[in-house]
Formats: C-alpha cells, sequence, structure tokens
C-alpha cells in the first residue's frame, strides 16, 4: 500500500498564521507530519507528495529568491526527519538552486526510510503556456530543464520511474521508463484548473495504459496566490487504466488517498496483452546512459563500444544518446 498526499495551498497558510516565509514553511512541515502519521497508520509503504511542495510562488523573482539548498531547507530537513522517525520512503517535489543563481531546479526527490535522500530528478518539460482567458505562465523564464531520465528503482512497494507534471504530456519518457521495467510511474503535479478539467485524468489514464504500469499523480489543490490556482484531484491509476483512488480539487484538511500496488496485476497485464513494437515498420529508440567509453541498452541490457554505434541523436548538455533498435 502507498499513500498520494493532496498539499494544501499557500494561501490558506497565509490566511492561517500571517506572511513570513519561514513560518509558511514550518507549517507545511507541520502538514506533512499529519500525513505521515495517517500514511502510517493506514499502512502504507511509502508516501508521494506533489510537484513543487515546499512553495509556488507569484511571480519568477519570487521563485528564485525563496529557494533554499537541501542541506539549507527546512522543509527538506524536516520531511528527512518525520521519513527517518517513522521508517517511511518519502517522494516529494522540490525547488533547488541552479547554478548561476538566476534559475532554479524543479526537482522530484525520494528520500528514503533512513531519511537520505538517494534518488533524484530533474524536470525535463517546463510549463510554458498561453491559454486564451486563461493562465499565462512561463516555467522556463526561473526554472532550469531537466537533460536526462532517471532510470527506474527498486522500492518496497514496487519499481518506480520519476516524471513530473507537464512531463505528463509527453508519452517517451514514461515509454522510456516502461523499457526499464518501470511497474509505478510518478507525476506529482499542479496543475492549472482550465488544463486540469479538459486533460488532467485523460493524460493519466493514458499513461497507465500505454505503459501498463499504475500512476501515482499526487496533486497540488486550491489557491495559491492571486495569480495561481491549482485543479487538485490527485488520483491512483492501475495498469488497466482504472482509477483505483481520487481526491478532491478543493483542500478542506490534509489528506491522502490510498492504494494497494497489486504487482501480480501488472504482470498479468503485460502477459495478456504484450505490445509488441512494430519495428519492422517503425523505429524503435533505445535509451542509452553513456559511461565513459560505452554504453547500456536499457531495452536489451547490452553494452556496447560507443564507437561501434551509429548515433542518432545527442542533446547538447545531456548523457542519453538514443539509437534504433534493429
Amino acid at each position: 500500500m502507498f499513500a498520494g498526499w493532496q498539499v494544501i495551498a499557500e494561501e490558506v497558510l497565509r490566511d492561517r498564521i500571517g506572511k513570513p516565509d519561514y513560518i509558511e514553511i514550518i507549517t507545511m512541515v507541520i502538514a506533512c507530519r499529519i500525513l505521515v502519521k495517517k500514511a502510517v497508520a493506514a499502512g502504507a509503504k511509502a508516501l508521494f507528495l506533489p510537484e513543487a511542495s515546499d512553495y509556488i510562488a507569484s511571480s519568477s523573482a519570487e521563485t528564485v529568491s525563496l529557494v533554499r539548498s537541501v542541506q539549507d531547507s527546512e522543509f527538506v530537513l524536516g520531511l528527512q526527519k518525520e521519513a527517518r522517525q517513522a521508517k517511511l520512503p518519502i517522494n516529494v517535489g522540490i525547488h533547488e538552486p541552479a547554478e548561476g543563481g538566476t534559475k532554479v531546479k524543479n526537482t522530484l526527490i525520494w528520500i528514503d526510510e533512513q531519511g537520505e535522500i538517494v534518488h533524484r530528478y530533474q524536470k525535463i518539460h517546463l510549463f510554458d503556456v498561453e491559454i486564451k482567458n486563461g493562465p499565462v505562465l512561463k516555467e522556463s523564464e526561473s526554472v532550469e530543464k531537466g537533460t536526462e531520465i532517471l532510470p527506474p528503482f527498486d522500492t518496497a512497494i514496487g519499481r518506480v520511474g520519476l516524471s513530473i507534471c507537464f512531463d505528463l504530456r509527453f508519452p517517451e519518457i514514461s515509454l522510456a521508463l516502461k523499457r526499464q521495467n518501470a511497474q509505478i510511474i510518478t507525476y506529482p503535479s499542479a496543475f492549472t484548473v482550465p488544463t486540469g478539467k479538459a486533460h488532467w485524468e485523460a493524460l493519466l489514464r493514458a499513461r497507465a495504459i500505454e505503459t501498463q504500469s499504475y500512476v501515482i499523480a499526487a496533486a497540488q489543490a486550491g489557491p495559491h496566490n492571486e495569480k495561481r490556482t491549482s485543479y487538485g484531484h490527485s488520483m491512483i491509476v492501475n495498469p488497466w487504466g482504472e482509477v483505483v483512488a481520487k481526491l478532491g480539487g478543493e483542500y478542506k484538511e490534509p489528506e491522502i488517498a490510498t492504494a494497494e500496488i497489486d504487482l501480480d496485476l501488472v504482470a498479468k497485464v503485460r502477459s495478456e496483452m504484450p505490445l509488441l513494437r512494430r519495428t519492422d515498420v517503425y523505429p524503435e529508440f533505445c535509451t542509452l546512459f553513456q559511461t565513459s567509453t560505452w554504453c547500456t541498452s536499457l531495452y536489451t541490457k547490452q553494452s556496447f563500444a560507443v564507437e561501434d554505434i551509429r548515433i542518432y541523436t545527442l542533446r547538447p548538455r545531456t548523457r542519453i544518446l538514443s539509437v534504433p533498435i534493429p
């Protein structure tokens, strides 16, 4: 069993406790403590929190001014303490400083049951949109984009692959994670209300169906400031595309949604309906991670010398290469 958290929005905190940022962070930690206790009481083996759980700012400048390193963040340090005391892994979206000091990183960290940060993914696709009669958001003004997919890793509830929010619209990431045997894919998010109403559930169910994996989507809910309100509706979808747990769109109190992770169901769905790519008709691209002069295929589990591979794509500032599978 695992638990997904729907986070309280910053505006609610401001109304209750005043303006100082550090008080908000402490209050968020208190809310997390409540949710950790709820997760433990429910028998959960992991807790999943939304994107940008530490804060959502009202401007690019404020986003950069509020960022702290994990070593100095009261929010992260508080979560590490809670994870350690409860022996409960926590997956949480936060901001981290980027080099140069003019932008931040939108990251998703995995805190293990010892309270250590053992995995980190940096959001690849940034949310730059102009919706008619809706929000105009330019995440790239203050956020540095990530450059690589984090390989899935084993946990007490299964093999987990990490993605964040806007990554949801790009199935290439989830398919790459599935090829690396991910059984669970995360999409912690802060969807806007217009895009959430139109696409949120449809996209989550699509990613679950096409990867035959569990999808965990912990979501921000409610108003953050005068410019921003999040859609909420945290959701858990099984490999058959069924919504097995769901929260609402408004914040009332710290709440969690829980569901059983049935890895036998993952295996059953994949066995009974194998999704075999027609690579004789269209190319199947394999993600490779470069280590020195060698690459390991995450599809075939074989290693190749770089000079023996025809490289079709080499993205700048990244270690990910793509080559077609014969």
